[in-house]
C-alpha cells in the first residue's frame, strides 16, 4: 500500500510543493510514491513497500535496476572523466560507443551524433533532414508522420504527433501543422498515401515513423509490410525516412536487436534512447546513413550540422551504454523478450472477452489490455499499487513493459494484476459503453 501523505519521508513533505511533475496536475493528483531504492525489478517505498515494476521506468531499465556490470563501467568513468564538452574534444567512450553502434546497426547506418534525451534526438533528426536539403540546395520544411504516433513533447516533435489523440492538442498552430496520414496498412491506405505524398512530396524533408509498434499512442502494432511500402514510397519521391526506434530499439519486439533489422528495412536516419544506458543515464542517439552526412561533408563551414547539445556524448553515459552494450551481447535479452512474450500471450488471454475489454495482444516485451472506452484512471493506479504492481496505464491501455530480465514469477505477478484489475474495471465500467 502508498503511505498516507503524513507518513511521508521528510524530503518529500519539503519537496513536494516544488517538485513540478510530468503529466500530472499537481493540484489534484495524489502524492507520489516516494523511491528510496532499486534492485532488479523491484522498487523500494520509504515505509519497506516493494513494488515489481511493470514499465521498467518508461521503458529504459532493460537490464534490471542497479546491474553491476553498468554500475562498475560508471564508477570506473567518474574516476577519470565524469564529462568533456565534445565540440572540439573527443572521449574514449564516446568514440567507442559510436563506433558500436555503427556496426550493430544495418547497412550503413554509421554516423552516430549523440544527445542527452529522445525527444531531442528526434528533433535533431527533423533538423537533420532540413538542412540534408539545403545543403543541396532544395527548401523542403513539411514532415509526414502518422496517426497513433508519437515522438516527444519538444516543440517540433509536438507537431509530428498524433494531433487527436496525443496530449498535444492544446499546441496546435503553435508551430506550423505537418502531414498527418494512416500507417500504409494495407492497399487502401497505401494509395492515399501515394496522393498525399504526389501533392506535397515536393516540400516534405522526411517522413517519421514508429517501426512495428506505436508506443504512447497506444501500443499499436503494424508489420514489416507496412515499413515496406513506407520505404519504397520514400524512394519514388526522393523522401528521406526516419525510424523513430527509442522505444522499440535494443530487442524489445522480440523481433531482433533493432526493428529496422528485423523488418529488413533501412531508414536514412535512425533515433535510439530508452534501453541504450539500461535506465542508468539520460543519452540518446541520432544515426545517419552516409548518403545523410554525405551532404554535410564539405569545405563550406555552413554546411556543418548546425547543433550541439552542452552535455551530448556525456563521458559517464557512454561508459553506460558500453556497458549495457556488452549486456546485449553477453546475456539472450532477445530470448528473453521472446520467453517474455510467451508468458504475455498466455497470462493475459482470460482477459479477452470480458465486457468493455476490446482487446489483448503481446509483442515480445510488450502486454497489453486495451479498454474500450475510459473508467476512472486514479481508482486504475490505485489498484495497481494495492496489488504490488507499478504500473501507469495511459488513457483506455492498460500495458506492461518490464526489464526484460523479469523472471517467470515476478512476470506472473504483473499479469495477474493486469487481469484482476481488467476484470474489476469490466465489472464497474465495462457496460458504459
Amino acid at each position: 500500500m502508498a503511505q498516507a501523505a503524513g507518513d511521508n519521508p521528510r524530503w518529500l513533505a519539503e519537496g513536494r510543493g516544488h517538485l513540478w511533475l510530468p503529466y500530472t496536475q499537481m493540484k489534484t493528483a495524489p502524492e507520489p510514491l516516494p523511491v528510496v531504492s532499486a534492485e532488479g525489478v523491484r522498487l523500494r517505498l520509504a515505509d519497506g513497500t516493494e513494488l515489481v515494476d511493470g514499465i521498467a521506468s518508461w521503458w529504459t531499465v532493460a537490464h534490471g535496476y542497479r546491474h553491476p556490470h553498468i554500475e562498475q563501467a560508471v564508477k570506473r568513468q567518474l574516476e577519470t572523466l565524469p564529462h568533456v564538452m565534445l565540440g572540439g574534444l573527443a572521449h574514449e567512450p564516446a568514440a567507442t560507443l559510436a563506433a558500436r553502434l555503427a556496426k550493430m546497426l544495418p547497412g550503413d547506418l554509421d554516423h552516430v551524433f549523440f544527445s542527452e534525451s529522445g525527444s531531442v534526438s528526434v528533433e535533431i533528426a527533423l533538423k537533420m533532414a532540413v538542412q540534408y536539403w539545403l545543403n543541396k540546395g532544395e527548401r523542403r520544411t513539411r514532415f509526414l508522420s502518422f496517426t497513433g504516433g508519437y515522438h516527444g513533447d519538444t516543440f517540433v516533435t509536438m507537431s509530428v504527433c498524433d494531433p487527436e489523440e496525443g496530449m498535444h492538442t492544446m499546441f496546435r498552430g503553435v508551430v506550423p501543422e505537418q502531414l498527418i496520414a494512416d500507417l500504409p496498412t494495407d492497399d487502401e491506405t497505401a494509395a492515399r498515401l501515394d496522393a498525399l505524398l504526389e501533392t506535397h512530396g515536393h516540400a516534405i524533408a522526411a517522413v517519421v515513423v514508429e517501426p512495428l509498434v506505436q508506443g504512447a499512442g497506444g501500443m499499436k502494432f503494424h508489420d514489416a509490410e507496412t515499413l515496406r511500402r513506407l520505404r519504397a514510397a520514400c524512394d519514388r519521391y526522393g523522401i528521406l525516412l526516419i525510424f523513430d526506434e527509442i522505444f522499440v530499439g535494443f530487442a524489445r519486439t522480440g523481433l531482433g536487436m533493432f526493428a529496422c533489422a528485423a523488418a529488413g528495412v533501412l531508414p536514412d536516419i535512425i533515433t535510439l534512447s530508452k534501453a541504450l544506458t539500461g535506465g542508468t543515464l539520460p543519452l540518446a542517439a541520432t544515426v545517419a546513413r552516409a548518403r545523410v552526412f554525405d551532404a554535410f561533408w564539405d569545405d563550406d563551414p555552413l554546411k556543418a550540422l548546425m547543433h550541439g547539445p552542452t552535455y551530448m556524448g556525456n563521458a559517464l553515459a557512454c561508459a553506460a551504454a558500453n556497458a549495457s552494450l556488452d549486456l546485449f551481447e553477453r546475456e539472450d535479452r532477445l530470448g528473453q523478450a521472446q520467453r517474455i512474450e510467451r508468458q504475455l500471450s498466455a497470462e493475459l488471454e482470460p482477459a479477452r472477452g470480458l465486457p468493455g475489454v476490446r482487446d489483448v495482444r503481446a509483442l515480445g516485451g510488450i502486454g497489453v489490455i486495451e479498454l474500450s472506452h475510459l473508467g476512472d484512471a486514479a481508482w486504475l493506479k490505485q489498484r495497481f499499487r494495492e496489488l504490488g504492481v507499478w504500473l501507469r496505464p495511459f488513457g483506455t491501455i492498460l500495458y506492461t513493459t518490464p526489464p526484460l530480465t523479469i523472471g517467470e514469477g515476478d512476470l506472473r505477478h504483473l499479469t495477474g494484476a493486469l487481469v484482476t484489475v481488467a476484470g474489476e474495471w469490466s465489472d464497474r465500467f465495462g457496460k458504459g459503453e
